[in-house]
């Protein structure tokens, strides 16, 4: 028994999905490779070591290194839970996502480390 080769695709007919900046969609305008690329760049330089940064972000994810290496170079853009998993390691990857997502209120302004030693620094100078 053959199955006929017609009806195995779904109809071109019908109710479609609204385009995007229709009737209530988002003014989003990031692409897909757009936003491959931001993900890149904030892994580039929050992990400057040239030689292990596949290795690191790779034991981060559980995710294979070959896959994590077109993150980097940014052909592909990592999955949600991977993204989720991104931004709990790296300050970098959530402030490129809180940017992309238009919430500057929640913006990591610098790095956390380097605010405790700002505050150590002006606790010895009340100190003096």
């Amino acid at each position: 028994m053959s199955f006929p080769k017609k009806g195995k695709s779904f109809p071109k007919r019908g109710k479609s999905f609204p385009k995007r900046g229709g009737h209530g969609g988002s003014d989003f305008s990031l692409d897909d490779h757009a936003f491959a690329m931001k993900i890149a760049s904030a892994l580039t330089s929050e992990l400057k070591d040239r030689n292990s940064r596949a290795k690191l972000v790779a034991g981060w994810t559980g995710a294979n290194e070959r896959t994590v290496r077109n993150w980097i170079s940014g052909r592909y853009a990592p999955c949600g839970r991977h993204l989720v998993v991104l931004a709990q390691h790296s300050d970098q990857v959530l402030n490129a996502i809180l940017l992309m997502a238009d919430r500057h209120d929640r913006f990591v302004g610098g790095n956390v480390e380097d605010l405790r030693q700002k505050v150590l620094e002006l606790m010895a100078i009340i100190g003096e």
